[in-house]
């Protein structure tokens, strides 16, 4: 049944990551990650590490497709249609596509994957006084830094989406 699951989800989240690549309507292809990202919380869920699936979908399911959603709302652009990729383009990056896939693959299937240790259970307590140590092999400065740089890209989307102000003198020319 495990499997059945697996190949359902994983079907699934190809399909809409296929359709948010591919949609012209900014606002689908959004919806569309957004199904992707909560097939990944299906997958935590899945494997058992419920943690994880809840995070994905609160902090990744929840907040950053709401905050896209907000940006492309913000600058008026919810029905924008998105240009097609020149031919030439587009068979470039399914050469490169195939080309990860294969680097992917070649690494997977090289790489040995021994278990390290044990299989302990890890509290959330735990793990979120891991993530807010400064102590050796705490994430304290990673998570901030992660989230300056999330910020900044948000602002950057926002300015480039906008685009140019017109002002006096370009008001009047054609």
């Amino acid at each position: 049944m495990e499997r059945i699951l697996f190949y359902i989800l994983a079907l699934s989240m190809v399909g809409f990551a296929i359709a948010a690549v591919s949609s012209r309507k900014m606002l689908r292809s959004v919806i569309y990650l957004l199904f992707v990202l909560v097939g990944v919380a299906g997958l935590f869920f899945l494997i058992d590490y419920n943690f994880l699936a809840a995070i994905q979908l609160t902090v990744y399911a929840g907040g950053i497709i709401v905050l896209i959603i907000f940006s492309v709302l913000l600058v008026h652009h919810i029905e924008l249609k998105l240009e097609m990729a020149k031919p030439r383009r587009r068979i470039l990056t399914g050469i490169l596509c195939l080309l990860g896939i294969g680097v992917f693959i070649l690494t997977i299937y090289s790489h040995s994957f021994d278990v390290v240790g044990e299989h302990t259970t890890t509290l959330t307590s735990d793990i979120g006084e891991r993530l807010l140590s400064v102590e050796d092999g705490g994430f304290i400065l990673p998570f901030e830094v992660i989230s300056v740089l999330l910020l900044a890209a948000m602002i950057g989307a926002i300015i480039i989406a906008k685009g140019k102000k017109l002002n006096e003198k370009t008001k009047d020319l054609p």
